[in-house]
Protein backbone atom coordinates (compact mmCIF):
# COMPACT_ATOMS: atom_id res chain seq x y z
CA UNK A 1 0.00 0.00 0.00
CA UNK A 2 1.08 3.42 -0.67
CA UNK A 3 2.43 5.87 1.81
CA UNK A 4 0.55 9.28 1.42
CA UNK A 5 3.10 11.79 1.74
CA UNK A 6 2.95 15.53 3.52
CA UNK A 7 0.49 17.18 0.73
CA UNK A 8 -1.84 18.98 2.21
CA UNK A 9 -2.66 22.25 0.41
CA UNK A 10 -0.16 21.81 -2.08
CA UNK A 11 -0.77 21.03 -5.41
CA UNK A 12 -1.00 17.30 -6.41
CA UNK A 13 -1.40 14.54 -8.87
CA UNK A 14 -3.09 11.15 -8.00
CA UNK A 15 -3.41 8.26 -10.10
CA UNK A 16 -5.80 5.88 -9.11
CA UNK A 17 -5.69 1.86 -10.04
CA UNK A 18 -7.98 2.07 -12.61
CA UNK A 19 -6.13 4.71 -14.41
CA UNK A 20 -7.60 8.08 -13.79
CA UNK A 21 -5.66 11.02 -12.49
CA UNK A 22 -7.10 14.04 -10.16
CA UNK A 23 -5.05 16.92 -10.50
CA UNK A 24 -5.59 20.03 -7.65
CA UNK A 25 -4.83 21.29 -3.92
CA UNK A 26 -4.90 18.41 -1.90
CA UNK A 27 -6.45 17.50 1.55
CA UNK A 28 -4.90 14.64 4.04
CA UNK A 29 -8.21 12.74 5.24
CA UNK A 30 -7.57 10.76 8.57
CA UNK A 31 -9.12 7.25 8.19
CA UNK A 32 -11.13 8.06 11.95
CA UNK A 33 -12.66 10.93 9.54
CA UNK A 34 -13.11 8.94 6.53
CA UNK A 35 -15.03 6.61 8.85
CA UNK A 36 -17.50 9.48 10.24
CA UNK A 37 -18.05 10.87 6.99
CA UNK A 38 -18.27 8.41 4.51
CA UNK A 39 -18.24 5.10 6.79
CA UNK A 40 -14.75 3.93 5.07
CA UNK A 41 -11.66 3.12 7.96
CA UNK A 42 -9.47 4.05 5.40
CA UNK A 43 -6.71 7.27 5.12
CA UNK A 44 -7.78 9.32 2.05
CA UNK A 45 -6.32 12.21 -0.27
CA UNK A 46 -9.69 14.79 -0.96
CA UNK A 47 -8.83 16.65 -4.21
CA UNK A 48 -11.29 18.62 -6.14
CA UNK A 49 -13.97 16.77 -4.57
CA UNK A 50 -13.08 13.98 -5.33
CA UNK A 51 -11.85 11.34 -2.38
CA UNK A 52 -9.30 8.64 -3.26
CA UNK A 53 -8.57 6.06 -0.94
CA UNK A 54 -5.00 4.57 -0.25
CA UNK A 55 -5.82 1.41 -1.38
CA UNK A 56 -6.93 2.99 -4.58
CA UNK A 57 -4.27 5.12 -4.92
CA UNK A 58 -1.26 3.66 -7.54
CA UNK A 59 0.60 6.99 -7.79
CA UNK A 60 0.87 10.51 -5.86
CA UNK A 61 3.34 13.41 -7.24
CA UNK A 62 3.71 16.52 -6.14
CA UNK A 63 3.44 19.91 -8.60
CA UNK A 64 4.73 22.52 -7.04
CA UNK A 65 5.11 24.12 -10.73
CA UNK A 66 1.66 23.70 -11.47
CA UNK A 67 -0.31 27.16 -10.37
CA UNK A 68 -3.84 28.56 -10.49
CA UNK A 69 -4.33 32.11 -11.17
CA UNK A 70 -7.16 34.55 -10.37
CA UNK A 71 -6.29 36.45 -13.29
CA UNK A 72 -5.96 40.41 -12.29
CA UNK A 73 -3.14 41.73 -14.11
CA UNK A 74 -2.88 42.05 -17.74
CA UNK A 75 -0.33 39.45 -18.87
CA UNK A 76 -1.97 37.16 -16.59
CA UNK A 77 -5.39 37.48 -18.65
CA UNK A 78 -2.84 37.18 -21.72
CA UNK A 79 -2.59 33.32 -20.61
CA UNK A 80 -5.97 32.86 -21.35
CA UNK A 81 -6.38 34.30 -24.32
CA UNK A 82 -3.78 32.37 -25.77
CA UNK A 83 -4.93 29.13 -24.36
CA UNK A 84 -7.99 29.90 -25.99
CA UNK A 85 -6.44 30.73 -29.13
CA UNK A 86 -4.18 27.64 -29.19
CA UNK A 87 -6.98 24.58 -28.32
CA UNK A 88 -9.88 26.58 -29.59
CA UNK A 89 -10.00 29.08 -31.95
CA UNK A 90 -6.63 27.61 -34.07
CA UNK A 91 -8.35 24.26 -33.80
CA UNK A 92 -12.05 24.94 -34.44
CA UNK A 93 -10.93 27.40 -37.20
CA UNK A 94 -12.89 29.84 -35.03
CA UNK A 95 -13.06 33.60 -36.09
CA UNK A 96 -11.67 35.64 -32.92
CA UNK A 97 -14.19 37.53 -32.93
CA UNK A 98 -16.15 34.50 -32.38
CA UNK A 99 -14.37 33.27 -30.05
CA UNK A 100 -13.45 37.02 -27.80
CA UNK A 101 -17.55 38.40 -27.56
CA UNK A 102 -19.12 40.65 -25.51
CA UNK A 103 -18.57 38.88 -22.42
CA UNK A 104 -14.73 38.84 -22.93
CA UNK A 105 -14.76 42.94 -20.73
CA UNK A 106 -13.37 44.56 -18.19
CA UNK A 107 -15.67 42.66 -15.18
CA UNK A 108 -14.73 39.54 -16.52
CA UNK A 109 -12.78 37.11 -14.35
CA UNK A 110 -10.56 34.23 -15.80
CA UNK A 111 -9.19 31.48 -14.17
CA UNK A 112 -5.91 30.82 -15.55
CA UNK A 113 -3.68 27.41 -14.86
CA UNK A 114 0.35 27.55 -15.39
CA UNK A 115 2.95 25.22 -15.58
CA UNK A 116 6.77 26.19 -14.74
CA UNK A 117 4.67 29.93 -14.94
CA UNK A 118 3.72 28.84 -19.16
CA UNK A 119 -0.32 29.00 -19.58
CA UNK A 120 -1.63 25.73 -19.74
CA UNK A 121 -5.88 26.16 -18.61
CA UNK A 122 -8.63 28.19 -18.49
CA UNK A 123 -11.98 29.77 -17.92
CA UNK A 124 -13.88 33.24 -17.77
CA UNK A 125 -16.66 34.01 -15.70
CA UNK A 126 -19.14 36.70 -15.28
CA UNK A 127 -22.41 37.33 -13.85
CA UNK A 128 -26.13 36.88 -15.53
CA UNK A 129 -27.71 37.81 -12.41
CA UNK A 130 -27.60 38.63 -8.50
CA UNK A 131 -27.14 35.00 -8.01
CA UNK A 132 -25.60 33.28 -10.66
CA UNK A 133 -22.36 32.80 -12.55
CA UNK A 134 -21.67 31.35 -15.85
CA UNK A 135 -18.89 29.93 -16.32
CA UNK A 136 -17.41 29.63 -19.99
CA UNK A 137 -14.63 28.72 -22.06
CA UNK A 138 -13.22 26.03 -20.42
CA UNK A 139 -10.06 25.11 -21.91
CA UNK A 140 -7.52 23.10 -21.74
CA UNK A 141 -4.46 22.72 -23.81
CA UNK A 142 -4.31 19.44 -25.69
CA UNK A 143 -1.03 17.99 -24.53
CA UNK A 144 -2.60 18.60 -20.77
CA UNK A 145 -5.75 16.66 -21.20
CA UNK A 146 -7.41 13.59 -19.16
CA UNK A 147 -4.85 14.57 -16.14
CA UNK A 148 -7.91 16.29 -13.98
CA UNK A 149 -6.95 20.11 -15.58
CA UNK A 150 -10.30 20.65 -16.68
CA UNK A 151 -11.68 19.91 -13.39
CA UNK A 152 -9.37 21.70 -11.51
CA UNK A 153 -10.23 24.45 -13.65
CA UNK A 154 -14.21 24.27 -12.89
CA UNK A 155 -13.54 23.75 -9.24
CA UNK A 156 -11.15 27.05 -9.26
CA UNK A 157 -14.41 28.95 -10.72
CA UNK A 158 -16.94 27.85 -8.67
CA UNK A 159 -14.63 28.32 -5.21
CA UNK A 160 -13.79 32.38 -6.70
CA UNK A 161 -17.82 32.35 -7.68
CA UNK A 162 -18.51 31.27 -3.66
CA UNK A 163 -15.92 33.80 -2.37
CA UNK A 164 -18.44 36.71 -4.44
CA UNK A 165 -21.50 35.21 -2.20
CA UNK A 166 -23.06 33.85 -5.43
CA UNK A 167 -25.55 30.94 -5.01
CA UNK A 168 -25.41 29.27 -8.09
CA UNK A 169 -22.85 28.57 -11.02
CA UNK A 170 -23.93 28.32 -14.95
CA UNK A 171 -22.34 26.36 -18.44
CA UNK A 172 -23.07 25.76 -21.45
CA UNK A 173 -22.17 22.97 -22.07
CA UNK A 174 -21.05 21.10 -25.68
CA UNK A 175 -23.10 17.84 -26.34
CA UNK A 176 -19.83 15.70 -25.80
CA UNK A 177 -19.11 16.93 -22.53
CA UNK A 178 -22.69 16.67 -20.91
CA UNK A 179 -21.49 14.10 -18.63
CA UNK A 180 -18.17 15.79 -17.70
CA UNK A 181 -20.44 18.46 -16.09
CA UNK A 182 -22.85 15.34 -14.68
CA UNK A 183 -19.67 14.20 -12.79
CA UNK A 184 -19.05 17.67 -11.10
CA UNK A 185 -22.50 17.62 -9.75
CA UNK A 186 -24.30 20.22 -13.16
CA UNK A 187 -27.63 19.16 -13.82
CA UNK A 188 -29.39 20.15 -17.56
CA UNK A 189 -31.98 22.81 -17.67
CA UNK A 190 -33.15 21.13 -20.99
CA UNK A 191 -32.51 24.50 -22.64
CA UNK A 192 -30.81 23.91 -25.83
CA UNK A 193 -28.00 27.01 -26.99
CA UNK A 194 -27.37 27.02 -30.54
CA UNK A 195 -24.12 28.99 -30.86
CA UNK A 196 -21.92 30.05 -33.81
CA UNK A 197 -19.70 26.89 -33.73
CA UNK A 198 -20.66 24.44 -31.11
CA UNK A 199 -24.85 22.97 -30.12
CA UNK A 200 -24.75 23.66 -26.66
CA UNK A 201 -26.99 22.12 -23.10
CA UNK A 202 -27.40 24.83 -20.68
CA UNK A 203 -26.56 23.02 -17.14
CA UNK A 204 -26.82 24.36 -13.43
CA UNK A 205 -24.95 23.72 -9.89
CA UNK A 206 -26.06 24.98 -6.60
CA UNK A 207 -22.72 26.11 -4.67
Amino acid sequence: MIELPDCDDQMTQVTDLSGRIFTGIAEKESADYCFHEYGRDEEAIKVCHYVIYISDIREIRLLPELKIIRASETWQQAGAYYVRIQAMAKKHHIPLRAEFDEHDGPDTKYIVVTDHDFPIATARMYPIDEQSMMIGRVVVLPEYRHQGIGTMVVNACEEWAEDLYYLKTVVESRDNKVEFYEELGYEATGETVDGETFRCIRMEKSL
